[in-house]
């Protein structure tokens, strides 16, 4: 892979990296401000109140998918690059200063409702402008080695924003981590947005969409995508059960550990920690082996294994007791969600035209988010709530099972022209012989 290729590999997964530490450090640090912004009583109430305002900013998503997307195939790739870590870093700065109930009442969560809507706007838009931007700037042999950077990018923000979390429970005391050390986190990543703004704003556009002839007055628009609904509808099922394993096994998992397992919060966040490093560092060896293999044995071996062991797997967490059980079992769980996370940026990207690529992947994979990925630790929280938390762990794997018809029934992806991507012959969801 050339020079100019890792250059834009780089700006493309560091500014990423960013957006997504921004984005998840609500969840690692919602136990210790879910008192904040909501009056004192149940715990578990709390965090479901932290964790339906969580869900909030995905149901902004599909929003920002759809403006950011129209901006990426109208404008530019660099140009919703841009925008996103503008958006993104506006809303760190808004949760930084956002008051308590104790001085505003409710008002500091509508502040951190403003902040999370703003949040999803941005993420709508992101991940599709970087997979696009990362798929068309790799070399089109290794396409998926080049787009698991998204989520090693992704996964390093919600591991920086582990470590520094991890940093904070050692050097301040849980009082001062609950009155105001929270807000570290938010001050640090308006910071380092404003670092990667500028390092956007020098980067170089891909040469797949510079090349594109169709600027066309339809370019990124709803009227375009709808000619390609069935490949936005196979986004939309082929997202459902990874998004949800996904954030099961990442924003949820500590929370898991130290509401349900009964692991010390040190204990569950060094867990989240120390598993995500082996999941980032598998990104790369996955999406270089589907470019050897395929797309689709990945996506098949990742559902049959959250289909058959998400049961277990939580079940087992559940009375894991101490840190070396849980950690096993956390990396055995992102072992096989890797099948899906290392290349699914690039199956997405494949399946669409230029002038409507990140669009195409931008709405309906955050309508899937939305659906699914946003609601799963709400959804996780009202199960223990109700008293049948093993519920959830059905849930996760019946999501799977439905993404897992898909995998068998789509076509291979891995050799598709990307000038060509979308024509009919080439996105069937017709196996391939």
């Amino acid at each position: 892979m050339g020079r100019q290729h890792w250059k834009k590999i780089w700006v493309g997964s560091a500014g990423n990296m960013v957006e997504w530490f921004d984005w998840f450090v609500y969840a690692s640090f919602a136990t210790y401000f879910a008192g904040a912004f909501f009056p004192s009583g149940n715990p578990t109430a709390q965090l479901m109140n932290t964790a339906g305002i969580f869900a909030v900013g995905f149901f902004m998503r599909p929003v920002g998918g759809w403006l950011l997307g129209r901006v990426g195939d109208r404008r530019g790739r660099k140009a919703a690059l841009t925008l996103t870590v503008t958006l993104m870093s506006a809303s760190a700065i808004l949760i930084a200063v956002a008051p308590t109930y104790a001085v505003a009442g409710y008002g500091g969560a509508l502040v951190l409702l403003v902040a999370r809507l703003l949040q999803g706007l941005s993420v709508g838009g992101e991940y599709a402008a970087s997979a696009t931007y990362l798929t068309e700037a790799s070399d089109p042999k290794r396409r998926g080695f080049a787009s698991s950077f998204q989520y090693v990018s992704m996964t390093a923000g919600q591991i920086v924003g582990l470590g520094l979390l991890i940093v904070l429970q050692r050097t301040m005391s849980d009082a001062a981590l609950h009155s105001y050390g929270w807000r570290i986190p938010f001050v640090v990543g308006a910071l380092g947005a404003a670092i990667v703004f500028y390092l956007r704003r020098t980067m170089l556009e891909t040469e797949v969409y510079e090349e594109d002839a169709s600027h066309t007055e339809e370019r990124g628009t709803l009227r375009a995508l709808w000619r390609h609904r069935r490949e936005a509808f196979l986004v939309i099922a082929l997202t459902m059960g990874g998004t949800v394993a996904y954030y099961t096994y990442t924003t949820y998992l500590t929370k898991y550990l130290s509401n349900s397992a009964g692991l010390s919060k040190q204990t569950a966040t060094l867990v989240s920690f120390t598993a995500l490093i082996v999941f980032a560092c598998l990104q790369p060896l996955a999406g270089a082996l589907s470019d050897r293999i395929g797309r689709r044995p990945l996506l098949i071996t990742f559902a049959v294994g959250s289909t058959l062991l998400t049961v277990p797997i939580m079940t087992l967490l559940k009375h894991a007791g101490s840190f070396w059980p849980a950690l096993g079992l956390a990396l055995l769980a992102l072992v096989v969600v890797t099948g899906y996370t290392s290349i699914n940026a690039c199956v997405k990207a494949e399946l669409f035209p230029t002038g409507v690529r990140a669009l195409g992947v931008a709405l309906p994979y955050a309508i899937a988010n939305a659906l699914f990925g946003g609601t799963a630790e709400y959804v996780a929280l009202w199960f223990k709530n109700a008293g049948i938390e093993s519920g959830f762990s059905w849930y996760v794997a019946g999501c799977a099972a439905v993404s897992l018809v898909v995998y068998v029934a789509m076509r291979e992806t891995k050799d598709l022209d990307l000038a060509r991507a979308g024509d009919r012959t080439d996105s069937s969801l017709t196996t391939a012989s």
